[in-house]
């Protein structure tokens, strides 16, 4: 909730027997969690996907948004940014670390995934990264949230890296996989070395109609094959991947999708509401709020190498290789440590 400066200050040995207290009941997932009364005007949204959450609904801007909220509703917040294509349940055992170590953790469903819904038929369903950035403002603005740590990877690293950027003041920390996700059009236009252009392949299909109906026809598999890809050494179960599956399900997920990455490589037109945002994004502004970036050993996925990025970040900042064979779905992969960083950065 929004809390004075003085009010947010936590002190260090405290901080530090928390983050012990964190570690040691790590794997007491849903008994550590508060359920948050539901807020909607809408009302809520069942979903087979809400079987490991406990989720909760309320309109924030275009949205009716589906979210986890657990801890304290006084504690310092943290919002945790899903990517595609994975859900909530990346950060399902991130989530208790953080509450036992004194936070409130929110983590949406990104627009087109779970349970979030636009509130208007007549809403072009955009996936362009100012608008989707956006979207967890407005869900701050719902929730009464003045400042948070923000933390995420793939789409949820991108959105939290926007934020930092032009809403610093409601950024308390960032935590970044992969780090400097922040571009725009005139660089997605680019042409890349053959081998780089290789590793997006999935974009070049997405820009036909072809990939738009497989992709439909085919989620879970797309998405499997991704997850497989991105993180060749993580090996997931079915019943992990079936817990993440229903959120694909969403009626406007392959608009969203297909949008983001025609948006992206400059194929597909934005919305004019956006337009001064993105114009400062394709600047590459630097990120001044304390920050930690992170990478796996193991991503599979297209990635710029720390060195790349480490000057856009001008205030305190550290970067971590996580090792150990983690792949691109670093907050599932390795909880403790992302969960660890989110704690390190609130000390920054």
């Amino acid at each position: 909730m929004s809390r004075s400066d003085n009010d947010n200050a936590v002190d260090t040995g405290r901080r530090r027997f928390l983050t012990t207290a964190a570690i040691a009941v790590a794997g007491a997932h849903l008994g550590a969690m508060r359920a948050a009364p539901a807020q909607s005007g809408a009302g809520p949204v069942h979903s087979r996907a809400a079987s490991a959450f406990s989720l909760h609904q309320i309109d924030a801007g275009l949205l009716n948004v589906g979210y986890a909220d657990a801890g304290r509703p006084d504690a310092p917040a943290v919002i945790l940014l899903h990517g595609w294509p994975y859900d909530i349940h990346s950060f399902f055992d991130v989530t208790p670390r953080l509450v036992s170590a004194g936070y409130r953790v929110i983590v949406p469903y990104v627009r087109g995934y779970g349970t979030t819904r636009f509130l208007s038929n007549r809403t072009f369903r955009n996936g362009q990264p100012a608008a989707v950035a956006m979207d967890a403002v407005e869900l701050m603005n719902a929730l009464k949230i003045e400042r948070a740590i923000i933390a995420g990877f793939d789409w949820g690293a991108r959105s939290a890296d926007i934020i930092a950027a032009l809403w610093p003041e409601r950024c308390k920390g960032l935590v970044s996989v992969s780090g400097y996700l922040i571009g725009g059009q005139p660089a997605g236009k680019t042409p890349l070395p053959p081998a780089a252009e290789y590793q997006w392949w999935y974009q070049f299909y997405f820009a036909t109609e072809r990939g738009r109906a497989g992709y439909d026809a085919n989620r879970r598999e797309f998405a499997k094959l991704i997850w497989q890809l991105a993180s060749p050494e993580w090996k997931f179960d079915e019943a992990t991947f079936e817990r993440s599956a229903p959120a694909f399900e969403n009626p406007d997920h392959v608009d969203i999708v297909i949008h983001n990455y025609r948006w992206r490589m400059g194929i597909a037109e934005g919305e004019a509401q956006y337009d001064d945002l993105e114009r400062r994004l394709a600047a590459a502004p630097p990120i001044a709020v304390p920050s930690i970036t992170l990478e796996g050993d193991a991503n599979g996925a297209p990635h710029p190498a720390p060195a790349a990025y480490a000057n856009k970040f001008s205030g305190k900042y550290a970067h971590r290789t996580i090792t150990g064979g983690i792949g691109h779905n670093l907050p599932q992969e390795a909880p403790a440590a992302f969960a660890q960083a989110i704690l390190d950065v609130d000390a920054l």
